[in-house]
This record gives structure tokens, sequence and C-alpha cells, in this order.
């Protein structure tokens, strides 16, 4: 079966990296770049440190408003597919580059397998959200991660070939733990384990609101141990823009995006993490690191509902007294996101389906 796998950003990659493996034992995958994620440190350096196949098309979207991104990927994206002619459109999660791909798969009629298909934050200002709910409502396949992820399609009528498989994250994360063991980002930044704070910052939420950003690095400048945040280049854009002369004699860390071996030591060892990242918040539960979510809402409510994650939005007082309390990883937390075989399992599904 020839599948199109459309990816763009960052957390895509990291789940094409075990995804497409499986996939090409069995199909024939042609794999998309949209382009969404376009410097070195935010694509290149994925597809070579996983291993992923080199795309068979890259379309160099780049940034823009979401209209704009949208609009181009849909028009590139079509002539791609009348090219190739697909079986089927794989799309993962929630960014742009998900909507354009089953946007344009739908108008010429080839059937859309969505990955991490179901979720919901139940908050239509998140771009991310919008995102999901229309590309469920283009698919005919769906892959979840979660059995909510499941009853939510349920609730919004949607029952056929409807999928809980667990999450490809997983595997991922499963697959390199060892060789995260071997990074030496700990050294390079001189710090120790249990001994910082991890954070990342990149939603439209916060970073397009100055008052929020603000307040975030407010809080990550005030707490007890040193913050290492990854700077995401809309991040990185908007504290030049807002904010270019605060926070620099603080206790925060800034540093170029690392690639996901690096994240990963990162995340593992870090005394807690703060973030606005979804895939960051299963990650850290499946590492056991206690997380604050830099949100008012959440579509991994599992993590919320164990105690092992806590939404505190951009409220200053309340990040820092969430960072700074004692409260360890929860010891009965379960793993809900599968048990590392959600790759090989839709493999076995696709080669099954018929149209």
């Amino acid at each position: 079966m020839k599948i199109a796998s459309v990816v763009g950003a960052r957390p895509q990659f990291v789940k094409a990296s075990r995804l497409s493996r499986e996939l090409n034992k069995q199909h024939n995958e042609v794999l998309i770049h949209t382009g969404q994620h376009y410097d070195k440190l935010m694509s290149e350096c994925f597809f070579e440190e996983l291993n992923i196949p080199v795309p068979d098309y890259n379309l160099e979207i780049g940034s823009g408003s979401h209209a704009c991104q949208i609009a181009q990927m849909l028009m590139k994206l079509e002539i791609v597919l009348l090219k190739e002619n697909p079986d089927m459109v794989l799309v993962y999660g929630d960014t742009n580059s998900t909507l354009a791909g089953a946007l344009a798969a739908a108008q010429v009629n080839i059937p859309v397998v969505h990955m991490e298909a179901g979720m919901r934050s139940f908050d239509k200002t998140m771009p991310e959200e919008i995102n999901r709910i229309v590309s469920d409502h283009l698919s005919q396949i769906y892959f979840c991660s979660t059995q909510k992820a499941v009853d939510n399609l349920a609730r919004e009528g949607i029952h056929k070939e409807v999928y809980l498989v667990g999450d490809v994250m997983v595997d991922v994360l499963y697959d390199n733990l060892q060789m995260a063991e071997e990074s030496n980002i700990l050294f390079q930044l001189n710090i120790e384990k249990r001994e910082y704070y991890l954070a990342t910052i990149h939603r439209a939420c916060n970073t397009d609101n100055c008052n929020n950003l603000r307040a975030i690095l407010e809080a990550l400048s005030e707490l007890d141990k040193p913050v290492v945040l990854p700077l995401h280049p809309r991040t990185k854009k908007a504290i030049a823009t807002s904010l270019p002369d605060e926070f620099q004699n603080s206790r925060i860390k800034y540093i170029d995006p690392v690639g996901y071996i690096d994240m990963l030591q990162l995340e593992k060892n870090a005394r807690k993490i703060l973030t606005d990242s979804g895939g960051i918040q299963k990650e850290a539960c499946v590492l056991q690191v206690p997380c604050i979510t830099l949100r008012d809402t959440t579509e991994w409510i599992e993590t919320v509902e164990q105690d092992c994650n806590i939404l505190v939005g951009a409220d200053k007082s309340k990040i820092i007294s969430e960072a700074n309390s004692e409260k360890n990883f929860p010891a009965s937390v379960k793993i809900f996101y599968g048990d590392g075989k959600a790759s090989q399992k839709i493999s076995s599904i696709l080669g099954q389906w018929k149209k």
C-alpha cells in the first residue's frame, strides 16, 4: 500500500522516526515535509539524529500566519498528492501541517489517517484545538493514544475505524532512553541531576501575549534553582521584540533548541518540567518527572487526574509555588500511553484496511 505521510513540526519528526521505519517494512511510504519547522535546530538535526528517511518532498513553506501557512501548504500538497496518488494520507497531531494534509487529501478524495485522533483540550481559542477537530472530521481512520480520545470521538459521532493503539511517542522514548544516557548535555551546561528546572515555551497563548510571557519569565527567574530554557524561534523573537532588556541576568539559562536525545536527557534529570507543550507533558509522565503546565487546559488530561501534572497558566505566583513545592512524582501513576508497540499495531491495521 502507498501511504503519504505529512510532517512539518518537531514532534512529528520524532514520531515519524519510529512509525516510518515500521511502515516501510510492509508499505511504500512517501514522506512529505511541509517545511513548517525549517531551520537546522528545529528540523534537519532530527532527521539526522533519529535516522528518519530523507523526505521525498520538502515543500519549504517556512514561517507565516496560520492562514498563510495553511494556504501555501494546501496548494503544494495538492500537486504532490495528485502526482503520487497514494492509497491514503497519514497526518500527525494538531499542527498547521496536520490540518493542511487532511484538507488537501479530502479535497482530492484520498482517505485520511489521523494519528493522535480524538485529543481535546476543549479550548477553541487554541489553534491546535481547531486543527484537531477539523482533521478528525475529515478522517476515515483514527489511531488514538488513550481511551479518553476514543470516548471524545464517540461523543462527536465517530465510531467506525477507531483504534486504541497507544502513543508512538512512547515507542520513540523507550527506543532512545539508553542513547540519552550517553548525552553530555548536562556537562555542557554545567548542571547536576535534579538541580535544575527545564522549561519550554512556544504556544501562541504565551508567546503572542506579552503579559503572559513576562509573567512566566519573571516566575522562572525567581525560582530556587537554575532554569534551562531551550528557545523556540517564536519565543526568541517574542522576547527580542517585547522584552529585549529583561531577564538577562536571571537564573534562566537560555539555550538554542537541542536535538531529541539531548532533550530526553534534560527531561529525565530535571527536578521539575515547566512547559506549554503537549508532547513534553506525556514524556514527563512516562519519565516520572513532575510537570507544571503553563496553560489553563490540556488535551492530556490523564496526567492531571493522576496528579503528576498541574495546570497553572501564566500565573506567576502559582508557577513559583508549584515549582518550589516539595511535591514528588506520585508513586501510583499508571502510564496510559501504551506499551511501546503502537507503531507495529498501526502498520498492521493499515495493512488490513480496505477502502
